[in-house]
């Protein structure tokens, strides 16, 4: 099962994501992540990223291409993996089709989470998340069950994204307009994309989705 989940900043698709994680074993794949391992392991496509990154430049399409389809390639993937975080252009959207192409395989599910703009700006501006495990709260949706204490691995230290403010997040969304939301014509087109009410409850949601992935084949 190979899927992407689409949606704007805030529409919940990392807490689905480790969900879907959980439940069916699948990695979920970050292309942040996956830029600083490849980096890290001093791959040849990890070289080119640092050379481009030392230069104080942004990585092109091709080299993240080239670290996804190399990530692809590795035995955790056989089963399938999420895409987070990529694509989030048409062009990526074209490169990934093709990338997947060349290797006999085809993405199975494109979900996208649906959530009012108002909405996504109240969660993003009281998100915050564990500095050790990366899990993540809300100020008043989730919070760790005992205070100041990490559900996930005990710790006590938090954090929040400093550009997980209202002001910052209107600009994230007009990004998002304008880059990202066109691949859901894209999918939509393709056949691929189904779309679930991400205003609803976190479980509901998650039901949602598992009903979709229920249906999909490959």
């Amino acid at each position: 099962m190979r899927l992407i989940l689409l949606g704007p900043p805030g529409a919940g698709k990392g807490t689905q994501a480790q969900r879907i994680v959980a439940k069916h074993g699948i990695p979920q794949l970050s292309t942040g992540d996956m830029l600083r391992a490849a980096v890290a392991a001093e791959t040849e496509v990890g070289k080119r990223a640092k050379a481009v990154m030392d230069a104080g430049k942004l990585v092109s399409d091709d080299i993240v291409i080239a670290i996804v389809s190399e990530r692809i390639d590795q035995p955790d993937c056989a089963g399938g993996f999420i895409l987070d975080g990529f694509p989030r252009t048409l062009v990526q959207a074209d490169a990934t089709e093709k990338m997947l192409a060349d290797k006999g395989l085809d993405l199975s599910v494109v979900v996208e989470l649906k959530v009012d703009d108002k909405e996504l700006v109240r969660r993003v501006s009281g998100r915050y998340s564990c500095g050790n495990c990366g899990s993540v709260y809300h100020d008043t949706d989730k919070k760790p069950s005992v205070e100041g204490v990490c559900d996930t691995c005990g710790s006590t230290q938090f954090k929040r994204r400093p550009d997980d403010n209202a002001e910052t997040m209107k600009a994230r969304l007009e990004a998002y307009y304008k880059e990202t939301s066109p691949l859901i014509g894209y999918y939509y087109a393709k056949g691929k994309l189904k779309s679930v009410d991400g205003m609803k409850d976190m479980d509901a949601v998650t039901g949602d989705i598992e009903a979709i992935l229920a249906g999909v084949k490959g």
